[in-house]
């Protein structure tokens, strides 16, 4: 059985993905212990609440280096949220500029919709090659934001593979998933999605 890791960061309610998780077929522990995230099959960061506040909790428990450290090493890492937006180079929200870990360029912007947040069940346009959404390309899944990434801006030349991408839309189109190498995350809460975001945590699961 796969080993998970769910960051314990005092990031609100994540039993829910601590359940679901264990559904889709993992052995899950939600600890704070790096050496514990450091050798698991798979370590999956949530993210509930602003940017900014998740930022600083994250920056706080050094989660920097232990993203270096799995991704470096081809260990593979999933964030759910805020847990997705925090891998891009920067975050605006309530006025505030706030630095994310950098893995991905781009920025983390109020999205132009007449009504936010963007809550319920939406459709998605997955891209070419998926692994996270074989077999559930055609579900709707759980969004709950008022922010998100509406422009990809890395560009990728062979014989790097190039990420795969699905996105979504609420007044504008937006990034509702990235998978790229060792990191994945999802803009959508999987755990709130469902017998499809069980299917997709477990697609993610069988491929650690």
């Amino acid at each position: 059985m796969k080993k998970v890791v769910v960051f314990d960061y005092g990031s609100g309610n994540v039993h829910s993905a601590c359940r679901a998780l264990e559904e889709a077929g993992a052995e899950v522990q939600l600890s704070s212990d790096r050496k514990l995230a450091l050798e698991a099959h798979g370590l999956l960061i949530p993210g509930v609440g602003a940017f900014s506040s998740v930022m600083q909790k994250l920056n706080d428990s050094r989660v920097d280096a232990l993203l270096d450290s799995r991704l470096s090493a081809g260990r593979p890492v999933m964030g759910i949220c805020v847990g997705m937006q925090v891998m891009f180079e920067k975050g605006y929200e309530h006025g505030i500029e706030t630095a994310g870990f950098a893995q991905w360029p781009g920025v983390v912007d109020m999205l132009g919709a007449e009504t936010l947040p963007h809550i319920g069940w939406s459709t998605i346009e997955v891209g070419q090659g998926s692994v996270l959404f074989d077999g559930v390309d055609q579900e709707r899944f759980y969004f709950v934001h008022s922010y998100g990434v509406t422009k990809w801006e890395l560009e990728v030349q062979e014989p790097f593979i190039a990420p795969v991408l699905t996105w979504s839309e609420h007044g504008e189109q937006f990034l509702a998933a990235v998978e790229n190498g060792p990191l994945s995350a999802t803009q959508f809460h999987p755990e709130k999605s469902g017998a499809a975001g069980i299917k997709l945590l477990k697609n993610w699961i069988t491929s650690l």
